[in-house]
């Protein structure tokens, strides 16, 4: 998948855009394609440092919420391929849950339904952001066979 098969509908931008530069949907596009190589790069040769980029509340915590929505809003663009891993009974769909934690569908409600009680999850949503990093990696790890198996 071209990186504007996804950056332009999830900007809402052309891609007709990528061929003006000097525009601010050029330098948008740039800066998301910039930033994905970046993480690309980060993933293949040290995945250990990879960190999402979350906003920051006014009390210092973190605000997993909008990376959690952009990651789930490319999902959209290929959700019939991401399925599998949405359904719960699939071994693999604990790889998405620090992510859908954070989630919201199109009418705000929480991807994974409304929150749980009792001690066991206490503090869980709190810090399901703590995870991200390692589910993604492990996002990648698990893509990684089908994606060459499919430009072979």
């Amino acid at each position: 998948m071209s990186h504007l098969d996804w950056i332009c509908p999830l900007l809402a931008i052309d891609a007709d855009a990528f061929n003006h530069g000097g525009t601010l949907e050029f330098a948008v596009i740039s800066t998301v394609a910039l930033r994905y190589n970046q993480n690309n790069q980060i993933l293949s040769t040290t995945p250990n440092q990879f960190e999402p980029m979350h906003r920051r509340e006014a009390n210092g915590g973190i605000d997993a919420c909008p990376w959690c929505q952009g990651f789930y809003a490319a999902m959209r663009l290929r959700i019939s391929a991401w399925a599998p891993l949405l359904d719960a009974s699939n071994v693999n769909h604990g790889l998405l849950l620090p992510i859908l934690l954070h989630g919201r569908d199109d009418q705000g409600h929480p991807l994974l339904g409304p929150p749980r009680t009792g001690r066991v999850t206490e503090g869980s949503p709190r810090n399901a952001y703590l995870d991200i990093a390692v589910a993604v990696e492990a996002l990648r790890q698990y893509w990684m066979p089908i994606r060459y198996a499919r430009a072979r």
